[in-house]
């Protein structure tokens, strides 16, 4: 797939295809971006903060990350935006770069999503427990398209929801294998032993 130039969102955190992000946006350079993605129905990357502070300019970078496209946006009480995202496809940043209002831009290839894989019957349980579990985490989840016999939705809700680090959801993410994702998810779950692969 061809390279496209996006621009780059760097948090301490991981989106994942098909999930929910909420932003608090108060820095000109991201109003700014949000402004130009509503207008002409564009979308930005997240991108991992390896090491630095999400506010001024981040030390280092992950080179991978999820597209995101804005859904919602209203004014909060105390003044700031607030944004609703989406995950799309995944993002390998070839190369990134800064403006001179501070915005990141990357030149990104987006990463065909894998083949749907079915849930193997042995980890059906973390599908049934997830389905008990995302509805009481509120509205974001309540509006996701449900895909619970899909082995790489219910292992990228899991990332999500699953008190991992930063690092550990990144390696999930770059994880291109959908069953892959499912076990080391199982693994860290407690929910069976890591396959030797992963």
């Amino acid at each position: 797939m061809a390279a496209v130039t996006l621009p780059l969102f760097p948090l301490h955190t991981v989106l994942f295809p098909q999930g929910p992000l909420a932003l608090r946006i108060f820095e000109p350079r991201y109003l700014d971006m949000v402004r130009r993605c509503t207008r002409e129905g564009g979308s930005f990357v997240v991108v991992t903060i390896l090491e630095g502070e999400e506010a001024g300019a981040a030390a280092r970078i992950a080179h991978f990350g999820t597209q995101a496209r804005i859904v919602d946006f209203d004014p909060l009480p105390d003044g700031l935006l607030g944004i609703s995202c989406l995950g799309g496809q995944r993002a390998r940043v070839l190369r990134f770069w800064q403006q001179s209002d501070g915005l990141n831009l990357g030149e990104v290839e987006l990463v065909a999503a894998p083949p749907v894989s079915a849930l193997p019957a042995e980890l059906q349980d973390l599908a049934d427990l997830l389905r008990e579990v995302l509805p009481k985490l509120g509205d974001a989840y309540a509006r996701l398209e449900s895909r619970y016999q899909d082995a790489g939705w219910v292992a990228d809700r899991w990332a999500e929801v699953l008190p991992l680090s930063a690092l550990q959801k990144l390696v999930l993410l770059e994880e291109d294998d959908p069953l892959a994702r499912l076990a080391q998810v199982a693994a860290w779950s407690g929910r069976q032993p890591p396959a030797a692969h992963v």
